[in-house]
């Protein structure tokens, strides 16, 4: 398995803002800090914003923040929704499925018992287990006041 760029830059953006907590975070800044360009951040932002995960603040003095404290975002949750939509295999798309096995294949249940366990793993982290306590993350991300 592996996670589409989106969702990497999604739980990036939310440590960032988890150790930059209350603080209204610029996308520039927040670009540099994250290693990211401002295009790919502003389509994770904003979709973060519609989820929930963000307050987005338009204008001069804008920017972004966490709308939940880091305890009440579940990475797996985080995963699920930006990962939710994009199937593992061909075969997980009923739609688009041209696997001549389907019918009696035994391997994409065991894949998606697998994908299962690994987002229920994800659903017992939050953020707050991410940030709180990592000086090392903290002194990647910390971003100064503007």
């Amino acid at each position: 398995m592996r996670l589409t760029t989106k969702t990497n830059l999604a739980m990036r953006v939310l440590m960032a803002c988890a150790v930059n907590r209350g603080q209204v975070l610029r996308k520039h800044d927040l670009a540099s800090a994250v290693n990211a360009s401002e295009a790919h951040l502003a389509v994770v932002i904003n979709q973060l914003g519609r989820l929930g995960f963000l307050t987005t603040v338009r204008g001069r003095n804008g920017g972004l923040k966490l709308r939940l404290a880091p305890e009440e975002i579940s990475v797996g949750k985080v995963f699920r929704l930006f990962e939710g939509g994009m199937p593992l295999a061909e075969c997980f798309d009923r739609e688009t499925n041209t696997c001549p096995l389907s019918s009696c294949c035994r391997l994409s249940g065991s894949i998606g018992r697998a994908l299962e366990a690994f987002f229920a793993t994800l659903d017992g982290v939050t953020l707050a287990d991410l940030v709180e306590e990592n000086a090392g993350l903290a002194r990647i991300l910390q971003i100064e006041p503007a």
